[in-house]
């Protein structure tokens, strides 16, 4: 029952994980960066960095439940 659960998460995690990573917006400055004018017309958001810490914390709960699984620490 437990494990069941723990692989839902796992899976939720792992979906939630690939749609935040598609939402991130690219960090390429193409041949734009050679200049420097990558900086110009570009600026931190609120949004992008609350993104970042919902990808960073979907990361390490998937990383954490990948270990549980695979380690064999929860009653089958």
């Amino acid at each position: 029952m437990i494990t069941t659960i723990v692989q839902v998460l796992w899976t939720i995690s792992a979906i939630g994980l690939i749609v935040l990573v598609l939402l991130h917006s690219p960090k390429g400055d193409g041949l734009g960066g050679l200049g420097g004018q990558a900086q110009l017309f570009t600026s931190t958001k609120s949004a992008e960095v609350t993104l970042n810490r919902v990808t960073w914390t979907l990361t390490a709960l998937f990383l954490g439940l990948t270990i549980v699984l695979s380690a064999g620490w929860l009653p089958s």
